[in-house]
Parts: C-alpha cells; sequence; structure tokens
C-alpha cells in the first residue's frame, strides 16, 4: 500500500510535463538538478536556526533594546486565587458582569476587586516589550540579509529581467550552488518559524500566521521539486524586499522612536503595495500563468503551483487594504495602533470588563506582523 502511495504521488505527470520523465533530471555531465531529497536537509537546519536565534536575542538583540533604551513598565501581579485562577485557566480570560458578580460572592472579593485580578492577571500573559523586540530584531536580520543574498543570487541572471527565459528549457535547467543555499535557508527559515510559533508572541491573528508559514513551505518545496526554481527565487525575492523594512519600523515602534517609525512605515508600505499588488500579479503570475503554456500543455503541477500563488495574492489583497486603513489613519492624524496585539491594561481602566460586555472587540491584522502604533505607548 505503502508503496502504491508512493509511486502515485511521485507519478511524472503530477510533477512534469507530458512526455518528460524523473530520468530527464539526472545529474549527468556535471549539470545538477533539483531534487526531492535535498529538502531533508532543511529540518536540521531549521533547529540550527533556532539554536542561532536563542543566542542572537541574548547576546545581540538584548543589548541593542537596552542601547535603545526599551524599557519594561513593571507589571503588578495578580494574587494568588484559586476560584479566579481556575475560572481564568478554564472559563475565559474576560469574564462577563453576571460571572463577576459570581465569582464575587465565590471569592469574597468585591466586584471591582474581582476585575482588578482579571485585568493584572491578563497583563501577566502579554508578551514584555523586549520580548516583542528582540523577536522583531531577529526577523528583520534575517529578511534583510535574505534580500540582500537573494538580489545578488538573481540579479545576473538573464531571467531577471526576460521572464520568458524563466522557462527556456523548462523542466531540464540545472541549477547553481546560490540557488541550493539560498532555497535551503529560505525553506529552513519558515521551518523554524513554524516550530516557535507556539512560543512567539501570540496576536490575534495566530491562525493566519500559521497559514501563512504553511502554505510558504509548501510553494517553496513543490517549486523546488518541479524545478520551478528560477521563478521561485524571484518570488522569494520579492516578498524579502518589503519584510525586514516592517520589523526593522517594529523595532523602532519598542524603543518609542516615533518619526523614525512613522517613516519606515510610510516606506514599507509604499514597497509592500508596489512589490505585492504591482509586480508580484501583473508580471511574476502572469509570467508563471501565461508564458508555461506556450511551451507545454497544462498539467497538474502548473495549476497546483498557481493556485498556491492566488491564495498567496489575495492574502496580500487583505493585508494591504490593512495597512492602507493604517495609512490613511495616519495621514489624516487619528491614533494608530497595533490592531493586532492586546492593548496593556492599567489600573485607571476600572470596570472595563463589565462595560465591555465580557470581552475586547477583536481588532485586524496585517501580514505576520503587527500595524504599528503611531501614538506609541511604552506598554503597549
Amino acid at each position: 500500500m505503502l508503496q502504491i502511495l508512493h509511486d502515485y504521488f511521485w507519478w511524472e505527470r503530477l510533477w512534469l510535463p507530458v512526455n518528460l520523465t524523473w530520468a530527464d533530471l539526472e545529474d549527468r555531465d556535471g549539470r545538477v538538478y533539483a531534487k526531492a531529497s535535498d529538502l531533508y536537509i532543511t529540518l536540521p537546519l531549521a533547529l540550527l536556526f533556532l539554536i542561532i536565534r536563542y543566542f542572537f536575542e541574548l547576546y545581540v538583540a538584548t543589548p541593542l533594546a537596552a542601547l535603545l533604551n526599551v524599557k519594561e513598565k513593571t507589571r503588578l501581579r495578580a494574587p494568588p486565587n484559586p476560584t479566579l485562577e481556575h475560572f481564568y485557566m478554564t472559563s475565559g480570560k474576560q469574564p462577563k458582569q453576571a460571572d463577576v458578580e459570581l465569582l464575587s460572592r465565590q471569592s469574597r472579593l468585591s466586584g471591582r476587586q474581582v476585575e482588578r485580578w482579571f485585568r493584572r492577571r491578563r497583563n501577566q500573559d502579554r508578551p514584555s516589550l523586549l520580548k516583542k523586540f528582540r523577536e522583531a530584531s531577529w526577523r528583520f536580520t534575517f529578511y534583510l540579509i535574505a534580500f540582500i543574498a537573494g538580489t545578488a543570487v538573481i540579479v545576473d541572471k538573464p531571467w531577471f529581467y526576460d521572464l520568458r527565459k524563466v522557462w527556456e528549457g523548462y523542466p531540464i535547467q540545472s541549477i547553481i550552488p546560490s540557488q541550493y543555499w539560498y532555497y535551503m535557508i529560505e525553506l529552513s527559515f519558515y521551518w523554524s518559524l513554524l516550530f516557535s510559533i507556539a512560543s512567539d508572541v501570540k496576536r490575534k491573528d495566530f491562525k493566519e500566521q500559521i497559514i501563512h508559514h504553511v502554505a510558504t513551505i509548501i510553494l517553496i518545496s513543490f517549486s523546488w521539486c518541479a524545478n520551478y526554481v528560477r521563478a521561485g527565487t524571484l518570488i522569494m525575492a520579492l516578498h524579502d524586499s518589503s519584510d525586514y523594512l516592517l520589523e526593522s519600523a517594529k523595532m523602532f515602534n519598542y524603543a518609542g522612536w516615533k518619526n523614525t517609525c512613522n517613516n519606515i512605515f510610510i516606506v514599507f508600505a509604499i514597497v509592500f503595495i508596489i512589490t505585492r499588488l504591482v509586480i508580484l500579479p501583473f508580471w511574476i503570475l502572469y509570467c508563471t500563468l501565461v508564458y508555461p503554456l506556450e511551451l507545454y500543455p497544462a498539467f497538474f503541477g502548473y495549476y497546483f503551483f498557481n493556485f498556491m500563488m492566488g491564495v498567496l495574492q489575495l492574502l496580500h489583497i487583505f493585508w494591504a487594504y490593512l495597512i492602507l486603513r493604517m495609512a490613511h489613519k495616519f495621514i489624516t492624524g487619528k491614533v494608530v495602533e497595533d490592531e493586532r496585539s492586546d492593548r496593556e491594561e492599567t489600573e485607571s481602566s476600572e470596570g472595563e470588563e463589565s462595560a465591555a460586555g465580557g470581552g475586547a472587540k477583536n481588532r485586524p491584522l496585517a501580514n505576520g506582523h503587527p500595524i504599528l502604533n503611531n501614538n506609541h505607548r511604552k506598554n503597549d
């Protein structure tokens, strides 16, 4: 049974155009081709990334945070209370008014004291400003290096200037070491993000982050196995071109550098719109949809790859809408804050839980990253 599934999964008609087989992509005459077995190295590399990240955050990001004067507000801890803790862990973090009254009787505390306990308990679970800064620093460093390295990999290639050459000779296109390592490192990094997502800063787009990471891993892996390497390198470099800008803006946001954060965010928004809503759909996606059909009939791999590209494009449109909405608020002078992150509650916000009817209103999110707070507060 396993052999049948294996044979069907690797059936040439699923991965390659008609009249081509895996034998056509065997290494020969010094020419090396992409192979699925190459991807095995990405899992240990992902673990290596996690180790490197640990030491980076400890010995680079933490001193940098101190240099930029990233300070954490002192948080008051909720006093031990088994009754309230049990409700918090099993029933919810935002008790309704009826729950507050019941818990007040059970714990022999006033309603105001119960609300204050839950407020402090929620604040305890929120990630610290230092944790957010270190996470943004790590991603900024990788995305910047990846963008520079990716640009170096593709800038001297003829298909960077003429997209028709992406498919010249496809799929019998050999690869070079720079393409190999660019692919393996990018894929390993996204594996590491998926492995660490449970311990990273959790935001309201937790599910969307998982979907994004899984879709990216599938696209990179499939494009390697089907030898869509030329198109893949263009797509990865295009995505890295804006990500490091947003991460750097987040770093300055956490450090309280309001004007710097705002200026970088404007640059990020412009680059994001141009790359994700103009270049990607009208150049890259057109290249993967139209040009291949001039050379061979459509096959499953063609449909699957472009379907996944379509999913990413829909996400880009959604994220662009949120970014433009935030930019509009920024231009009109309205308060602009991190729409994915929970706002830390202060001791002055008495009774807010009951006034809110037992739940804070969910805020939108953007591209696996926070929308920036242009009216920055240290306790955000």
